[in-house]
Order: structure tokens, then C-alpha cells, then sequence
């Protein structure tokens, strides 16, 4: 019975994981997989984690999509960015 408790405590390190990730603006089934996989450390990786919405962003020269700062692609016309002249700040309503 010693592998059905294990399966149990990480399956709830795993949910914990995610959900912390998600409130946070990250993917919640990567860090359920992380925090299931290496359920004390995932966890604590989740809750260090930084806070998307907090992050600084910019727009793209030619589609005008905002993306966050520290991509380097543009996700819908693929363009290569270059460092801004200036950054836009956090979305609204941001914690």
C-alpha cells in the first residue's frame, strides 16, 4: 500500500502547484506535471515563481500585438524584437 500514498501526496502537490502557478498568470498543467513529479520542490518553485501580470511588456513594430518584455519573438507575426526605447507598464488591475 506504500505506492498508492505517494501517488495521493503527489497528485495533491501537483494540483497545488497549478493552481498556485495559474493565480500567479502561468500554466497551470506545467506546473501540475512539475509539482507532481517533484512534489515538495515543485511546489516551492511555484510559489517563487514570479507573477506574469507584474511583468513589463512592449509592442511589436508591425503587427502592434503586445507581448511581455522578454520575448524575443513576436508569437503572431514572428518577428525578431529588439530591446524597446521604452516598456510598457504591468496590465491593469495587477495586484
Amino acid at each position: 500500500m506504500g505506492g498508492i500514498e505517494y501517488v495521493v501526496i503527489a497528485g495533491f502537490f501537483g494540483l497545488a502547484a497549478g493552481v498556485v502557478a495559474k493565480i500567479k498568470g502561468a500554466g497551470f498543467w506545467i506546473w501540475f506535471v512539475i509539482g507532481t513529479v517533484l512534489p515538495g520542490i515543485g511546489l516551492l518553485g511555484a510559489i517563487l515563481s514570479r507573477w506574469e501580470s507584474h511583468e513589463l511588456r512592449r509592442r511589436c513594430e508591425e503587427c502592434g500585438k503586445v507581448v511581455a518584455l522578454h520575448d524575443q519573438v513576436c508569437m503572431r507575426c514572428g518577428r525578431d524584437l529588439d530591446w524597446p526605447a521604452e516598456a510598457l507598464a504591468p496590465r491593469a488591475g495587477a495586484r
